[in-house]
């Protein structure tokens, strides 16, 4: 402290034009030290409670071992400063992850040809050698309806990108085409593209032309049929299901009226059968643009329990998914989990020249019926096969559902039905590479007292103004005594 004391009273600290220079010299430190951390990108210390801030250790551990090289190719991003902080945290991760950042498109045409971009459009390319995956701003985040807040994925689509990337075997995936009552091509082409976009090969197949299952298919779609299989496609997805095969059936067959016994067969097999009629919900709060036939279903699942949001799904059309009992389910072999349910005071409707929305004479009892199932068939100690199905083919499609007067979205987009029929397949083609991680990014506001909001202000504002007065009071009062003492020495020595 005596040390510093002496420091203090130097007459170099009390000369105006060094003190200047010192200070410049210590604001030219700040700025240097500043620009130092920013190139050698070292990692923000991050106190949020949720980490929104920071890698995951699902993250850490997934990339941790990374050995090929994989660059972030951040197109037209500046405005998007978090997204790029947060893609250099990927570099110190790994240092077989680069970032390269694009702010003018003007001049590459080869961009812009390729990727179909206009000179504003952004865009996140990830490379890992010839492979690469693009992502756009919808894909870095989506929206939890029960808490009606928005849910950060930058983390989970870049993370995934580069797993899905590095990954060595694409899951295969066959969707049954040749009786579709929907053109599966047009009709689920968001769902195939976002299935594309994720690493998985999406193939149509036609069982009479293929004459079998094909051996690399790790995921069988089995969607509305326009008629019954006939007894060839019967024996061979019968075949495909006793050698473990996995089946996601979207299916909106019970609106037809068409008898498909063939079909049946193959849901007998899991205990399974969908009778004739739509489910039809009473309850407001469940249903949208108050539209019973338009159901909203919480969808829960083991499988899905990692996603840290609330699920829902907008059943259009669905029917009721009936099981065998207990006995009969033991004697296949098969054991369910309920992925979502409607409304304890729903209904089924066969009639649909019923013109009114509120449950009639000619309707089924109230009741909660089962619109979505995970379901499990052990055909030998180490084989089992396994079904997810929803009731409703529409809620994965394309179509147009309007939403208001004015508004139209795709069924496909409606609450979470996308991210949920992704999750599905995710789970039977054993997808554990993958990563879910979802970050509520909705600012929290800091609340204070009056007391404590006064002190704050004091802290900010007053105490630098005062320390600034007091600075110049004492130059002044220096400056006063430096005159004084020279005007006495002055005539000190005037009189000798």
């Amino acid at each position: 402290m005596k040390k510093f004391l002496e420091i203090i009273k130097n007459k170099w600290l009390i000369k105006g034009t060094t003190t200047l220079l010192l200070v410049l010299i210590v604001i030219a430190c700040y700025i240097g030290l500043n620009m130092l951390v920013e190139k050698v990108n070292v990692e923000n210390l991050d106190f949020t409670e949720k980490k929104l801030y920071s890698l995951s250790d699902e993250t850490k551990t997934k990339l941790s071992d990374l050995n090929q090289d994989v660059t972030i190719q951040l197109i037209n991003a500046t405005n998007y400063r978090y997204l790029i902080d947060y893609a250099k945290k990927y570099t110190i991760l790994n240092d077989r992850i680069k970032v390269e950042e694009i702010s003018d498109l003007s001049s590459r045409v080869d961009l812009k040809t390729k990727y179909n971009l206009s000179d504003t459009d952004m865009l996140i390319v990830i490379k890992e050698g010839e492979k690469e995956k693009t992502l756009t701003s919808n894909d870095l985040s989506t929206y939890d309806y029960s808490t009606n807040k928005q849910i950060d994925l930058t983390e989970e689509a870049i993370t995934n990108a580069i797993v899905e990337l590095s990954m060595d075997k694409k899951p295969v995936i066959y969707v049954l085409s040749s009786k579709s009552y929907y053109q599966s091509e047009q009709a689920l082409s968001s769902v195939t593209q976002k299935l594309q976009d994720e690493s998985n090969e999406v193939k149509y197949l036609d069982i009479l032309t293929s004459g079998s299952v094909p051996e690399d298919c790790n995921c069988l779609v089995i969607t509305t049929l326009k008629e019954d299989l006939n007894e060839l496609e019967r024996d061979k997805i019968l075949e495909y299901i006793k050698n473990g095969g996995k089946i996601l059936m979207l299916t909106s067959q019970n609106v037809l009226n068409v008898e498909t016994p063939n079909l049946n067969a193959i849901l007998a097999e899991y205990g399974i059968s969908i009778n004739f009629g739509a489910v039809f919900e009473q309850d407001t709060s469940k249903m949208l643009q108050n539209a019973p036939e338009f159901v909203i279903a919480d969808v829960s699942s083991s499988f899905m329990s990692n996603i840290n949001m609330a699920m829902k799904m907008c059943f259009v059309d669905a029917g009721s998914i009936q099981f065998q009992d207990s006995d009969k389910l033991n004697e296949l072999g098969v054991t369910y989990e309920t992925i979502a349910s409607t409304g304890s005071t729903s209904f089924i409707r066969t009639n649909f020249d019923i013109q009114s929305y509120s449950r009639t004479e000619q309707d089924s009892e109230e009741g909660s019926f089962i619109v979505g199932a995970d379901v499990t068939k052990k055909i030998s100690d180490d084989i089992s096969s396994e079904l997810v199905i929803y009731s409703s083919e529409v809620s994965a499609m394309d179509l147009q559902i309007p939403v208001s007067s004015q508004y139209y979205m795709y069924a496909v987009d409606l609450y979470n039905n996308k991210d949920i029929i992704l999750n599905s397949v995710s789970h039977l083609t054993e997808r554990n590479n993958t990563i879910t991680i979802r970050k509520d990014d909705d600012s929290e506001t800091y609340t204070v007292t009056a007391q404590q909001d006064s002190i704050i202000k004091m802290i900010i504002f007053i105490v630098p103004v005062v320390i600034i007065i007091l600075g110049v009071i004492v130059w002044i009062i220096r400056k006063r005594r430096k005159s004084i003492r020279n005007y006495a020495d002055c005539k000190r020595t005037c009189i000798t």
